[in-house]
Formats: structure tokens, sequence, C-alpha cells
């Protein structure tokens, strides 16, 4: 019995210091998450989500984005490195392209191609034809860990997100719970093939849009539950501030519909006991170094808030069922349509844009 229980406690000392002691690729930011607002108020639960209806359901799993062209035609890029391509009636589902690695945001380019942002191989171009072209791999000597959206300006300048120069792909979580601020955003010009970044140490920058009037662009900031804007015009060109602050989930791609409204995709509810630990760097060393199913991870839970130019909620919809389209990554607006995109959904989805607001 005694011998019995010396190994147990001998065990128990193993694992304390493991948990303390075992180095891990992460060196915690200690630093104050704002009080979660909740889902009420704006973001109060609701189920204005259920009744999407799914497309290509079973082809292939992951279509992270969605791009629909002029005629109608509907794009979505999927984990297994392809971009599919589906009739305007959701049938017929083809692989338009094949980028090799893991490609997430699109837009299209004013030559017809298809701008894309690939987590694995950079920033790419799919022509009509459906070859695909490298445009960039680096900024300011850095190599790219992660790109993750894209938008495309009217005179064809590409603005994009490196979400981690640091951590790539399949380690989201070591950014997240590091935040370090090792996001970029980063600006490609065609005509001169040059990279620039405009913005850097930001918390896992994700989707990107641009503004009104192409006098600004924005970029979520997953890691800090907001969006930041960055100006391209007038007195603040060059600067930045909050376009968006204390969101109540993760934000993960924007859009902007041309008119008065950015369709903000919430990947989850944020989760409690990592806003906990935002000001305990050591804290969150533990949680990395726990099995992956014991860190701080997200539920299922379907968010897309409609934001006004000013930042107010205009459209809150939501589905926490068992059955819901999630997570949603990705919101495209075009027509009387709202195109849905998912990281790990094994179809996208679309509905109606909803009358009114809220």
């Amino acid at each position: 019995m005694n011998k019995f229980l010396g190994i147990v406690l001998i065990l128990i000392l193993a694992g304390a210091a493991y948990l303390v002691f075992w180095p891990v690729p992460i060196e915690p930011v200690a630093w104050d998450a704002p009080e979660a607002p909740g889902l009420e108020g704006p973001y109060a639960v609701n189920d204005r989500l259920a009744g999407v209806e799914w497309l290509a359901k079973g082809v292939a799993s992951g279509p992270e984005d969605v791009a629909v062209d002029d005629q109608g035609r509907i794009y979505g890029a999927y984990a297994d490195g392809k971009i599919r391509r589906l009739q305007p009636d959701g049938s017929g589902a083809a692989v338009f392209a094949d980028t090799g690695g893991r490609p997430l945001g699109m837009d299209w380019a004013p030559d017809g191609s298809l701008v894309v942002a690939d987590a694995v191989r950079g920033l790419l171009a799919v022509r009509p034809d459906g070859t695909v072209r490298t445009l960039a791999t680096a900024a300011a000597g850095v190599p790219f860990g992660f790109v993750d959206d894209v938008a495309v300006a009217e005179d064809g300048t590409v603005y994009f997100s490196d979400a981690s120069h640091k951590f790539g792909m399949h380690h989201v979580m070591a950014d997240i719970i590091e935040h370090g601020g090792n996001g970029r955003l980063l600006k490609y010009e065609p005509m001169a093939d040059e990279v620039t970044v405009l913005l850097q140490g930001l918390q896992f920058a994700n989707g990107v849009a641009v503004g009104p009037g192409e006098r600004y662009v924005l970029v979520n900031e997953t890691g800090a539950y907001r969006v930041t804007r960055y100006w391209l015009t007038g007195d603040a060109a060059g600067g930045s501030d909050t376009f968006a602050a204390n969101l109540p989930g993760f934000p993960d791609n924007i859009s902007y519909d041309g008119e008065d409204t950015f369709w903000l995709a919430i990947y989850a509810p944020r989760n409690p006991s990592l806003d906990y630990m935002s000001d305990k760097p050591f804290l969150r060393k533990v949680a990395y170094r726990l099995p992956e199913q014991l860190q701080p991870g997200t539920k299922k839970h379907a968010i897309v808030l409609g934001l006004s130019t000013g930042g107010d909620v205009l459209y809150n919809l939501q589905d926490a069922s068992a059955d819901a389209y999630a997570p949603i990554t990705a919101v495209e607006e075009v027509g009387d349509i709202l195109y849905f995109g998912s990281l790990t959904a094994p179809a996208m989805a679309r509905m109606p844009v909803p009358d009114g607001t809220r």
C-alpha cells in the first residue's frame, strides 16, 4: 500500500512539475481583457440564423470564405486546398483551382482574378482559367506566417492580413493565449509588385474590409475582440483607431456591402476562463501545457453582426442550436442574399438579407 501511495505521489509531483516547468513556445503578455458584454441587449441570443440553406453539403469540409462572381456562381475556399465553384442554384460543385495550401479569404480583382489569402502559401491570385500564381510571401524581410483575409480596392490595390508571423495555422490558440501582437495589416500594389506593412503588433489580425469611399480599411483583431480602422485618406491618413471594441466573441472575417453595413462573422462567444487569465501570464503558460481538450476553447454558436459605418449594431443574427451552421467565419452580401462560410462545416450556406434591424 505504501509503495502504491509513493507511486501516486511521484506521478502527482511529475504532473505538477510538467505544468510549471515544461518548455512551451509561447511567452504570454499580460493585458486586461475588457469585461465581456455578454449575449444580451444588442447581442441577445436569437434564432435568426436557424433557417439558412446549406449549399453543397458533404462535398468537402471547411469553406472558410465565400465569393460570388458576376454570373452568380458561388466559390468556396476549402480545407483540402481546393477552391470549388457552384452554380447559382447551389448545384454542380466542381474544383475551380487548387492552391496546394489552405485558402482562406478571397476577393475579386479588377482584372477578373480571384485574389486569395492562403495560410500556407501566402498571397495568391487565381486566373479565370483556374491557374494559380504567387503574389507575395513576405513583407519587410519577415515571411508571412498565416495569411488570413484579403480585400481588393477598385484600383487593384490589395489589403490583407498576416494573422501571426510567429505561429502558423495549426497553432491559433498559441497566438491567442500568448497575446504577443504577432499580426500585421499589409498592402500589395500590383503595378509595383510591392508589399507594405501598414500596421503591426495586432492581436491575431483576421478579417479585412475596405470602407466607404476607400477612405479606410478595417482589420479584425480576433485576440482583442475588436475591429481596428486604418485611415487611407484625410488628416488621419497613416494612423489608426478603434472602429468597434469589446465585442461579445472572437471576430473572424468582415465584409462591406458597398452601402451602409459591414457584415462581421463572430467565430464563437468569448471564453470566460481566457478573459480571467488575461493578466496572468504564468497561468496562461500552465493552461497551454494542458492537453488540447482541456485548454480554453470555444463552443458551437453561430453569430453574425451587421455594423453600421459608425460601428453600431444594425443586425444581430444567431443560432445556438445543436445543428446550427457554425462556426461562421465569413459573410458576404450579394444582391439580397447573405452567403456564409465556415472553417469546419461541411457546406457553405445562405439566406435572404433580413428586413429591418436587430
